[in-house]
C-alpha cells in the first residue's frame, strides 16, 4: 500500500483532497474578498479575470464561469453599464459578439487583486518557513491540477 508521508494511505489522501479542496479554496477566496473593497462580487471578479486573458464570446464566458447564458448576459450588461467591459462584433465573423475588458475594468481588477494580495501577504508573513515552502509547492501542484482539468474539459 502506498502512503503519503508516513501515515496517510494514498487512497485516503486522494479522498481527503477530493472532498475538502474546493470548499477550502472557496472559503479562502471569500475571506480574501471580504477583506477588500467589495466593489466586485466573486462572480464579477471571476469574469473580469477571465476577460483579462482576452476577449471571449458570451457562450464561452457562460461555460468558463459555470453560469447560464442568460445569467452571464445580465452580468455583462451590468458590468458594461459600469464601464468595466465592452462588447464588439468579431472582425472575422460579424455575427459573433466578443466581450472584452475595458481599461477601467482592468484598473479595478488590478486594484482588487492588489488588496487581496496585501491581506494574503500579511497572513503568510506569520507562517513558518516549512509551512510557507509547503504552500509554494502546493501552488505548483495546483497549477498542474488546473492544466489537467482544463485538458479533460477540452477533450470532453
Amino acid at each position: 500500500m502506498q502512503t503519503l508521508g508516513s501515515t496517510l494511505p494514498r487512497t485516503e489522501g486522494v479522498e481527503l483532497v477530493a472532498t475538502t479542496l474546493h470548499a477550502r479554496a472557496s472559503r479562502l477566496s471569500r475571506l480574501l474578498l471580504r477583506s477588500g473593497s467589495r466593489e466586485l462580487t466573486r462572480t464579477e471578479l471571476g469574469l473580469l479575470g477571465t476577460l483579462a486573458e482576452g476577449p471571449r464570446r458570451i457562450t464561452q464566458l457562460a461555460d468558463t464561469e459555470a453560469v447560464s447564458q442568460p445569467a452571464i448576459s445580465k452580468l455583462i450588461d451590468k458590468l458594461e453599464d459600469r464601464g468595466l467591459v465592452a462588447r464588439a462584433r468579431s472582425e472575422q465573423d460579424g455575427r459573433v459578439v466578443l466581450v472584452s475588458l475595458s481599461a477601467e475594468g482592468l484598473l479595478l481588477l488590478r486594484s482588487v487583486r492588489e488588496q487581496t494580495q496585501a491581506v494574503l501577504r500579511r497572513a503568510l508573513a506569520d507562517l513558518g518557513d516549512d509551512d510557507l515552502g509547503t504552500l509554494v509547492a502546493a501552488g505548483e501542484v495546483l497549477e498542474q491540477l488546473i492544466r489537467a482539468l482544463q485538458a479533460e474539459a477540452a477533450s470532453a
